[in-house]
C-alpha cells in the first residue's frame, strides 16, 4: 500500500515546468522575486555582513553567491549566510496552511546548489516547487509544543526535497532524502525571537545547511528510518503529527500557491492587528494622540507577544503593542518602523503602554472563515471604534496586485543593489523559466 511519503516524494519527482500550470509557475516567479528581496535587505545587517565574509573566508574557492555582497562561498556556506539575511528582517513570505515560512527554507539552498551546478531556470522552478510542497505540507501536519518555532524545523526536510530535486532524483531517492532530513531537524525554541536575540535568525540557515548534507548522506549511503517525520515531529518537536494531513488534497493545487506575502516588516501574528487598526484610522482619520486606550483581541500565541517595551529591533518585530503604537504614530510599519530612531520614541512607548492583548481561543492564523483579530480603540472625543481581520491583505485569499509586490521588492533591495541594478533583477526574476543559466540571475543579486 502506497504511504504518505511514497504520495509526496512521486509528486515531488514529478514535478516538470512544461507540465505545471502557469499559475505556479507565476506564483514560484513571485515567491522567488519576494524571497530575494528579503535576502538581499537582510544581508545589509552588520552582523550579516560579518558572517558573509566569515563565509567567504571559510569556503575561498566557492561560486555560489553571498547576495547583497561581492563575494562567494561554497553552496553550503552561501545557503546558511542567506537564509539567515532573509529571515532576519521579518518580511518573508508564508503559508498559514504550513505552519511557517518555507521559502526561505527553500530558496538559498536551491538557489546556491542550482549556481553552483550551473542549472538552469526551468530546474530551479522545478525544486523550488517541489521542495516548497513538500516542506509545507509536513509543516501543516505538525502540531508543534509550545515553544517551538517552526523557524528551520520541518525547514530541513523542504531544503532537501528541493535539492534532490535539482539533480533529478527519483521518488525513492527523495523519500529516503526526506527520511534523512527528518531525523536531522534542528530543535528551535520561541525564546531568542521574543526576546529579540538574533541567533533566531540563524534557524533557517542551519536547517538549509543541514537539509544539503542530508542529500549528500543519502549518496554517501547512510540511511534513515523508514518513517522519520513521524518519529520527531510526533514526539521531539510536536505534541503531534498527522501524515494523512499531510496528503490532504495533495495534486489539487500546489501549496505555492496558497502563501501569503508580508506587508508589515513585523511576525506574522502582528499582521492581524495590525490590518483591523491601520482599516480604523483609514475609515475615521484619527491620530496616535486622540486614543484614550486600546484593546487587541487575537490568536492565543498573542499572550506570548504582549510585551510592551521591548529592548531590540528584533523583539519589537514580536511585540503586538509596539507594532500597533508604531503604526499609529508613524503610520508606516515597513522595516524602519522597527528600528533606531523609532524603537527610542517615547510616543511609541507610551502608547504601547496602554494597549491591552488578550487572547481568544477561536481564533487561529490557519482560519479564513472566523477573525484572526478584534480592534477596539477609545478616543479622547468618546467614539468607541472596532474592527475584525479575518484575512490579511497579501495573502492568497485576499491578494495583492503584482505591482505592489515588485514595489516592495524594490523598496527593500534598491538601497543595497542600487535601483537599476534592482530593476534588472525583477526582469530576470519574471522571466526565470527562460534563463539558460542562474548565474544570470545571481550575477545580479550583488551591489554594483
Amino acid at each position: 500500500m502506497t504511504d504518505y511519503l511514497d504520495r509526496l516524494a512521486q509528486v515531488a519527482a514529478e514535478v516538470r515546468v512544461d507540465t505545471l500550470p502557469g499559475s505556479t509557475v507565476e506564483a514560484a516567479k513571485r515567491v522567488l522575486l519576494d524571497t530575494l528581496g528579503a535576502i538581499v535587505a537582510g544581508s545589509a545587517l552588520p552582523e550579516n555582513h560579518h558572517l558573509a565574509r566569515l563565509a567567504a573566508a571559510r569556503a575561498p574557492h566557492g561560486v555560489a553567491t553571498l547576495l547583497g555582497h561581492g563575494a562567494k562561498a561554497d553552496a553550503g556556506w552561501a545557503t546558511l549566510v542567506n537564509a539567515t539575511a532573509g529571515v532576519a528582517l521579518e518580511v518573508d513570505e508564508g503559508n498559514r496552511l504550513g505552519g511557517g515560512h518555507p521559502a526561505i527554507h527553500v530558496i538559498p539552498g536551491a538557489l546556491a546548489v542550482a549556481e553552483e551546478r550551473a542549472l538552469d531556470g526551468p530546474r530551479l522552478i522545478e525544486s523550488l516547487v517541489a521542495g516548497y510542497e513538500v516542506g509545507s505540507r509536513l509543516g501543516g501536519a505538525t502540531t508543534p509544543r509550545a515553544n517551538v518555532h517552526s523557524h528551520g524545523t520541518w525547514g530541513t526536510i523542504a531544503t532537501a526535497v528541493a535539492v534532490a530535486r535539482l539533480g533529478d532524483a527519483r521518488a525513492q531517492t527523495i523519500r529516503e532524502v526526506i527520511n534523512l532530513a527528518a531525523s536531522m531537524s534542528p530543535a528551535n525554541s520561541w525564546t531568542p525571537a521574543l526576546a529579540g536575540a538574533t541567533i533566531r535568525n540563524l534557524y533557517p540557515g542551519r536547517s538549509g545547511l543541514a537539509g544539503i548534507l542530508a542529500v549528500d548522506l543519502q549518496r554517501c549511503g547512510f540511511t534513515g528510518l523508514d518513517d522519520a517525520p513521524s518519529d520527531v515531529y510526533a514526539t521531539i518537536l510536536g505534541d503531534r503529527f498527522d501524515p494523512a494531513r499531510a496528503v490532504d488534497g495533495l495534486g489539487e493545487r500546489y501549496r505555492i500557491e496558497q502563501n501569503y506575502f508580508k506587508l508589515h516588516a513585523c511576525c506574522r501574528y502582528n499582521h492581524f492587528a495590525l490590518e483591523a487598526v491601520l482599516a480604523l484610522r483609514r475609515a475615521h482619520r484619527f491620530d496616535a494622540d486622540d486614543v484614550v486606550r486600546l484593546r487587541v483581541t487575537t490568536i492565543p500565541f498573542a499572550a506570548r507577544m504582549a510585551n510592551a517595551e521591548p529592548g531590540t529591533t528584533l523583539a519589537a518585530k514580536f511585540s503586538i503593542p509596539y507594532a500597533v503604537a508604531a503604526a499609529l504614530v508613524l503610520g508606516r510599519t515597513d522595516v524602519a518602523a522597527f528600528e533606531p530612531p523609532a524603537l527610542g520614541d517615547p510616543r511609541i512607548r507610551e502608547l504601547a503602554r496602554r494597549i491591552e492583548v488578550l487572547t481568544e481561543p477561536k481564533m487561529s492564523p490557519r482560519r479564513i472563515d472566523y477573525p484572526t483579530a478584534q480592534v477596539k480603540v477609545a478616543l479622547r472625543d468618546g467614539r468607541i471604534l472596532e474592527e475584525t481581520t479575518t484575512v490579511p491583505r497579501g495573502d492568497a485569499e485576499n491578494p495583492v496586485p503584482p505591482e505592489e509586490l515588485v514595489a516592495k521588492f524594490l523598496e527593500l533591495a534598491s538601497p543595497v543593489l542600487g535601483p537599476t541594478r534592482a530593476r534588472r533583477v525583477v526582469e530576470a526574476a519574471h522571466a526565470v523559466e527562460t534563463l539558460k543559466n542562474v548565474r544570470e540571475l545571481t550575477a545580479l543579486l550583488a551591489p554594483e
